[in-house]
């Protein structure tokens, strides 16, 4: 994959109370290189309970392969491709979201607990265009 159609991938998780902050954070670096740092920004919940919400962005294209390689690894892409015109929107952003604790395990899989969004490049800046420029990005992992 020579030309990565994408602006930037920005990956983020909710660390609840309940949950482990370093095993959530392993889990988001299941899709990040080595080099990325992870932001941390401290919330409270409905209840006043405290929420950790882990992100980070990547934008060179090596980055972003990364963790495209690591979307290639989903068994069920085909179903990914056929739900393309539903994950991407009128801001050319497609939105994928990822099982948190798979990916705490290493595997990666469709979900909950992992929200990804990449801002998808095109000419015009038209949903139609950005749905073929992901489905040719993805087709071609």
């Amino acid at each position: 994959m020579a030309e990565v159609p994408f602006h930037y991938v920005d990956l983020r998780a909710f660390c609840y109370a309940t949950e482990d902050d370093k095993r959530v954070e392993q889990a988001l670096r299941t899709f990040l290189p080595e080099e990325i740092e992870i932001e941390r920004a401290e919330s409270e919940g409905h209840h006043g309970d405290r929420i950790v919400v882990l992100s980070s962005r990547v934008e060179t294209a090596d980055e972003m392969r990364h963790v495209l390689s690591k979307v290639a690894e989903l068994p069920d892409a085909e179903r990914l491709l056929s739900e393309l015109d539903e994950r991407v929107d009128d801001n050319c952003s497609l939105f994928l979201r990822f099982d948190k604790q798979a990916a705490y395990r290493g595997e990666i899989a469709l979900g909950e607990g992992i929200t990804f969004r990449a801002k998808v490049e095109a000419y015009p800046a038209e949903k139609a265009a950005a749905v073929e420029n992901a489905r040719e990005a993805l087709s071609a992992l």
